[in-house]
C-alpha cells in the first residue's frame, strides 16, 4: 500500500515545515520526518487509528501538535490534512466534497 496527498493536504504540510523551519534551523525537516513516520504507520496499520468521522481516520504526529487525516481507499492510504490539533478543526471537510468521498 502507498499514500497520496490532496493538493490542500500537501500544501498544509509545506507551510508547516516552512514554519517550523523559521522557528529553528533544522526543526522544519524534524517536523517533516515525523509527519513521514506517522504517515508510514498510517499506510503500514490503516484501520489501526480511530476513526473521527466516517471512513476518516486520525494519525497523530509525535512531537508535534498534528495529526494526519486520511481515508483507506482499495490501493493507498488519502491524505486529507496534515492538521494543527489547536485550529480549526473541521477546517479540512470542505476537502471531502473536492476528493468524491
Amino acid at each position: 500500500m502507498t499514500f497520496v496527498f490532496h493538493p490542500e493536504a500537501e500544501e498544509d504540510l509545506v507551510q508547516a515545515v516552512a514554519y517550523y523551519e523559521d522557528c529553528a534551523p533544522g526543526l522544519g525537516l524534524d517536523f517533516s520526518r515525523e509527519v513521514y513516520a506517522t504517515i508510514q504507520n498510517a499506510v503500514a496499520y490503516p484501520i489501526l487509528w480511530p476513526a473521527i468521522e466516517p471512513d476518516i481516520r486520525r494519525c497523530l504526529v509525535r512531537r508535534f501538535p498534528f495529526g494526519v487525516l486520511y481515508s483507506v481507499e482499495p490501493d493507498a492510504i488519502f491524505i486529507l490534512a496534515v492538521m494543527h490539533l489547536h485550529r480549526a478543526p473541521g477546517c479540512w471537510k470542505h476537502r471531502l466534497k473536492t476528493s468524491g468521498k
